[in-house]
């Protein structure tokens, strides 16, 4: 079920028929009757050609693991050689073990091209963002999204599931022109999608990672029973979300941000964002008071800036309403501070 969000509900259908069509092009391919991998799926007849026809994600697992099983090929005829049912196990048995998603992703990328060099996958790191690359090799034709957007999708729902979090997006990008069902890309990735661009590439907070593999030999066995499962995104808790909104709050330095400001940057719903928070523990305004303590110790640090000027930095209205806030938070006025860190 590599198409569907774990936040849509079981039932929705979100998978565009184009996909469906992606593994009847399968079957013909190898010469092959699609029609009991259809009826597992219950996927209709007139589906299958509807320009907006959708599917649910247990119909779509359903049709996709019967045609990987039944053609021996869990690539489903994107490649010029068949790569066998348990190809892509095999893939993650050799990234389980690494200490942490930047090895886990490296493994991947240089594995990968043991199974095929039609494409080939780059992890890129750059500034603050870590950037997953897949460069075409070879030209893959009618099957050339299905195939892109799957092959992202297989990484991302790894790494997800490896560290047990939530990988928020910044952009998506694919290297063709926008499909007619552009709008289920969003719910597949991100807001932040942009066609006819270079490659196809995913862009998400570098500090990712660093964080460590949650995941045994033994749960991949488990995990593995429903192989296409892989591709979801199961999880609801970002354990990078605390550390992303302080990011946020730190960059805006004297700009005012709401709620809604804050969860536009990080892509959210604002009701997610504040939910989520507190599944962590925390809250935005706990998070904005930290914000302002970290950012006036810096310049207070740093050297002769004016405190009023400070107070305007960290967010307060005036230098008064600044002191006695950070009285509170330290015992010491801002110039005590400052002399005693002299």
């Amino acid at each position: 079920m590599p198409f569907q969000a774990a936040t849509a509900t079981p039932r929705r259908a979100m998978t565009p028929a184009a996909f469906v069509r992606g593994v009847v092009a399968a079957y013909v391919r190898y010469g092959r009757d699609p029609a009991e991998a259809l009826s597992k799926g219950q996927v209709l007849p007139d589906l299958v050609g509807s320009p907006d026809g959708r599917v649910t994600a247990a119909q779509f697992e359903a049709l996709a693991g019967h045609a990987m099983r039944e053609l021996d090929d869990e690539a489903l005829g994107w490649f010029s050689r068949r790569l066998p049912w348990g190809t892509y196990g095999m893939l993650c048995r050799a990234s389980i073990t690494a200490p942490t998603l930047e090895v886990a992703l490296k493994r991947w990328c240089r594995h990968h091209r043991l199974l095929t060099e039609d494409v080939l996958f780059e992890l890129g790191v750059s500034g603050e963002t870590a950037t997953i690359s897949l460069h075409e090799q070879r030209d893959l034709g009618a099957l050339r999204e299905f195939c892109l957007v799957t092959q992202l999708r297989y990484v991302l729902g790894f790494s997800c599931w490896a560290v047990d979090s939530a990988i928020a997006l910044r952009a998506a990008e694919f290297p063709y022109s926008e499909p007619v069902h552009v709008s289920v890309y969003p719910t597949i990735f991100c807001k932040h999608v942009r066609f006819d661009a270079e490659a196809a590439r995913i862009v998400f907070d570098k500090h990712y990672l660093s964080l460590p593999l949650a995941r045994s030999a033994a749960d991949l066995d488990n995990m593995l029973k429903g192989a296409l499962r892989l591709t979801v995104l199961p999880y609801r808790r970002d354990r990078l979300l605390v550390e992303r909104v302080r990011r946020v709050l730190r960059e805006a330095r004297g700009r005012i941000l709401g709620a809604d400001d804050v969860a536009s940057e990080l892509a959210l719903s604002t009701r997610t964002m504040h939910r989520r928070l507190r599944e962590e523990a925390t809250s935005l305004r706990d998070l904005k008071e930290e914000a302002k303590l970290e950012l006036a110790k810096q310049e207070l640090m740093r050297g002769r800036t004016p405190i009023k000027r400070i107070a305007e930095i960290a967010g307060f209205r005036n230098e008064k309403s600044f002191s006695r806030a950070f009285r509170t938070w330290t015992g010491a006025s801002p110039r005590e501070f400052r002399g005693r860190y002299r």
